[in-house]
């Protein structure tokens, strides 16, 4: 399965995506950031995943995004490999895994990455989306990031957040019923390891 069977890549975008597995393998045995037995499952499970919010919103030239709980890089790499133009930072609390986030956007010369160390709480700029990988319910992902959404808009829709997640979310979505967005990632990509894999875009 090949990322470009889903998105029109320019050869730069091939190459940078080709290096991930490498990139990936050879951190993962020095800092584990992804599990062992998931990382041959590195493109479907963490890329490709990751690319669903690509699906949902081409981000225009320009956008800022902040990928909360980044882990070694998740969704902020493959996005930033995709969006050139847009600006990404990616924060974790724990060191060892910005580490990883940072070498790897480092090896595929991304000069739109920033990687910090940092919690949620702590970031004060403004970005246009917030983004994550199921990193903490959404209501307490709210309260932290409410803050740095900014109210200039660039694209299609309004400033916001947009989390990826599986399983029940029928409790952590009741407060937001009427505002929030959600899309099985399984209309955007056929395996069977998305059916229970969703969108979730809430403006702020």
């Amino acid at each position: 399965m090949t990322i470009s069977e889903y998105f029109k890549l320019t050869d730069r975008q091939a190459e940078q995506f080709a290096q991930l597995d490498a990139l990936y393998r050879d951190w993962n045995s020095k800092i584990n950031v992804i599990s062992r037995k998931d990382i041959d499952n590195l493109y479907e499970h963490h890329v490709l995943h990751s690319l669903a919010i690509a699906k949902f919103l081409p981000f225009q030239p320009g956008t800022t995004i902040l990928d909360v709980g980044t882990g070694g890089g998740f969704p902020g790499i493959p996005l930033a490999i995709l969006f050139p133009e847009c600006r990404f930072m990616l924060i974790d609390s724990i060191g060892k895994k910005i580490k990883v986030a940072s070498e790897v956007a480092q090896s595929l010369g991304l000069t739109n990455v920033v990687c910090k160390q940092e919690r949620a709480e702590e970031e004060k700029q403004k970005f246009d989306f917030v983004v994550s990988r199921a990193v903490m319910p959404l209501p307490d992902l709210v309260k932290l990031v409410r803050k740095n959404i900014s109210s200039k808009q660039h694209n299609a829709v309004p400033n916001g957040i947009i989390v990826l997640k599986g399983g029940d979310l029928k409790e952590e979505l009741a407060p937001y019923q009427k505002t929030a967005e959600v899309t099985p990632c399984s209309q955007w990509f056929a395996n069977d390891w998305f059916s229970t894999k969703q969108l979730i875009y809430l403006p702020l």
